[in-house]
């Protein structure tokens, strides 16, 4: 990802950017509904077969990889634990329910080493397959999360993270270290806690898509956001270098380690936590 032209000639100005109201931030929470597996997809002509897996690994001393394959998304929760829950949430798409439940079966998950993952048959029409995973690991931790139509989030982890989704949102909350990740199609969520970023600090960014960040009174970091097509929104004051306009660099509190989160088409929206 290349980073944004940082070239101001403007003396530096205090900027107050209005927000209107927005609805309470979501959170990465554990789906309420994760062991409620529904059988029936939405389709009336179609049969849909759901089943649940959870097995537990060793944490590996390297980088967790995880992918969400062709369709599933990834949500990973940070915890005191030191070894890896995996959940995963197998659906199966056929036009009779013997098919579904045949295709389910032939769906494999691996949790193979240092990688978890899933096969199966290849999708075809309107017969398909899609694997979720919700995964616990510990608080600090490596991860290198791939989706291609689904969302990834990650709550409460602190170390190297990679994360990258083709068609789907990306949602980060109390995350720390180097952290890097990338949506074409979908938007962004981060919710910048305590009292600033620890590590090398954050790039984050979308094509197509909005950009939601929410920051906690007394937050240290270095911000970068911005957007080609779009509007900046800001509800607290802020002191920028350049021309005022759709990109902002600006250090909150006392400044430190940069926080880049970027769109191109959609709007940004900062605005303070409690």
């Amino acid at each position: 990802m290349s980073r944004p032209d940082r070239a101001f000639r403007v003396l530096p100005a205090v900027v107050l950017l209005t927000l209107v109201a927005l609805p309470a931030a979501a959170q990465v929470r554990r789906d309420r509904n994760w062991d409620r597996c529904s059988d029936w997809g939405g389709d009336r002509d179609m049969e849909q077969v759901c089943n649940l897996i959870d097995t537990t690994i060793p944490a590996p001393a390297g980088t967790l990889f995880i992918d969400g394959r062709t369709n599933g998304g990834i949500t990973i929760f940070g915890s005191s634990r030191r070894d890896i829950l995996v959940r995963a949430k197998i659906s199966a798409n056929a036009r009779s329910r013997e098919r579904a439940e045949a295709l389910a079966e032939a769906i494999k998950i691996h949790t193979d080493g240092n990688r978890i993952s899933a096969d199966g048959p290849d999708n075809r029409g309107r017969e398909w397959w899609s694997v979720e995973f919700e995964v616990e690991v510990p608080a600090h931790m490596d991860l290198d999360l791939r989706a291609h139509n689904g969302g990834i989030s990650v709550a409460d982890v602190t170390g190297t993270l990679r994360m990258e989704t083709e068609n789907g949102g990306i949602h980060l909350e109390s995350v720390n270290g180097d952290v890097v990740a990338e949506t074409a199609n979908g938007g962004l969520h981060v919710e910048l806690d305590g009292d600033g970023w620890v590590g090398k600090g954050l790039d984050a960014v979308t094509t197509n898509g909005g950009v939601h960040v929410q920051v906690a009174r007394g937050y240290s970091a270095h911000l970068e956001t911005g957007t080609v097509n779009g509007g900046v929104d800001i509800d607290f004051p802020v002191t920028v270098q350049g021309k005022i306009g759709r990109r902002i660099s600006t250090d909150l509190g006392k400044g430190g380690p940069t926080v880049r989160v970027i769109t191109t088409n959609g709007g940004v929206d900062i605005r303070r936590g409690l």
